[in-house]
């Protein structure tokens, strides 16, 4: 958020920067409140509930998570309210990785990332009131034994949706075909279509050791769909075994 930013370049005092955005998700409570209707009560719990579900491991939003009974139809407006507000951000699941991701869209699966990364930082991190600076420090430093993961999703998220993406992922549970048992993080259509290979798929991955073994099997599974594969890092820039590895700052640029 532009004030936001404005206090740390003027200031360089994180704790004064946090109390803005905590400012400005006050206002976002108290409009969803004033605006939300019938449906205040279901925004809020959504609302209170994207950095725990960030947190899991596909990032699915998991709605069994604020009621037991709880269906999305029962949610889909809430869930609307959020993204037309411009505070929520959906990412769906698509079931066939084709031009066209929407045609395949299952809505009834999807990713909530916040539309600002650092307001879901302070969203977060708010069981003392306010983020400390050693907690800022320590994040950009990733000495915080937490699982960046969620907050590396999101920026990507919200390069994505400002590159004017819509956001869709991957994922297949099988329980009988491990091959065919993957996640993809997102998946990005080519702007220039052809008969074939038009869909880029993206994992996100945090930290210097880490496994891509759903990206594999995309590339052996999808062969005629797949255009060039991304994996976003926190390395430098390569290209190796066929894929492309890109730093967070590059992602603008697909």
């Amino acid at each position: 958020m532009p004030k936001a930013v404005l206090t740390f370049a003027e200031t360089r005092d994180f704790e004064k920067t946090d109390r803005i955005k905590r400012d400005i998700l006050t206002l976002y409570r108290n409009d969803i409140q004033k605006y939300a209707g019938k449906d205040v009560e279901k925004v809020t719990a959504i609302f209170d509930e994207i950095p725990s579900q960030l947190q899991r491991h596909d990032r699915a939003f998991r709605l069994t998570d604020l009621a037991a009974e709880a269906r999305f139809r029962g949610y889909e407006d809430a869930f609307f309210w959020l993204k037309d507000s411009g505070i929520m951000t959906p990412c769906y699941n698509t079931t066939e990785p084709s031009l066209g991701l929407k045609m395949n869209k299952e809505r009834t699966t999807m990713k909530c990332f916040m539309a600002d990364t650092g307001l879901l930082v302070s969203h977060t991190f708010d069981e003392n009131g306010i983020v400390t600076e050693e907690i800022y420090r320590k994040l950009m430093l990733d000495k915080l034994a937490v699982n960046f993961g969620n907050i590396m999703e999101n920026i990507v998220a919200q390069m994505l949706t400002a590159n004017g993406h819509s956001l869709y992922f991957y994922t297949n549970s099988s329980r009988t075909d491990a091959e065919s048992r993957m996640e993809i993080d997102f998946l990005v259509s080519k702007t220039t279509v052809t008969n074939k290979h038009n869909i880029c798929p993206l994992e996100i991955k945090t930290g210097k050791n880490y496994a891509l073994t759903s990206l594999h099997k995309f590339i052996r599974k999808f062969p005629e769909q797949l255009c060039e594969p991304f994996v976003i890092h926190e390395g430098e820039f390569k290209e190796e075994g066929g894929i492309t590895y890109l730093p967070l700052f590059m992602v603008p640029c697909l």
